[in-house]
């Protein structure tokens, strides 16, 4: 089986240094009380989601596993998050919109990984 990709930083662990404080923050919102626990536990959320993210799109895109439907559905929540808080679009419009982004991606990303993986559709 090949190697996964490495990251542009390595041998710095950069990546598994960003999960590593997304726990901690993750726990600090357990833990903590008051106005703080929302936003730490958001920021973990975030922080711990990205960090995936960018091992998502380096293996997607060196072709050594597929993450087309992960990518997509990224895409378009990346889209839809910020029309839902400054439109005033029915949820219904936003749905059409958000499934159409991520069929049209989705179809890109295949065809992508495709190219990059010698013709395999997926690897798992």
């Amino acid at each position: 089986m090949a190697q996964a990709p490495s990251a542009p930083w390595s041998p710095f662990p950069l990546t598994e240094l960003v999960v590593l404080l997304s726990l901690a923050l993750i726990v600090a919102g357990v833990l903590t009380d008051g106005g703080r626990r929302g936003a730490l536990l958001a920021c973990g959320f975030a922080l711990v989601s990205l960090a995936g993210l960018e091992l998502a799109v380096r293996e997607h895109f060196a072709g050594y596993r597929s993450h087309s439907t992960l990518l997509a559905a990224a895409c378009a929540i990346v889209l839809d998050v910020p029309l839902f808080l400054w439109t005033a679009l029915p949820q219904v419009a936003l749905l059409v919109i958000g499934a159409v982004v991520m069929l049209v991606v989705l179809t890109r990303l295949r065809q992508a990984f495709r190219t990059r993986s010698g013709g395999l559709g997926f690897r798992a």
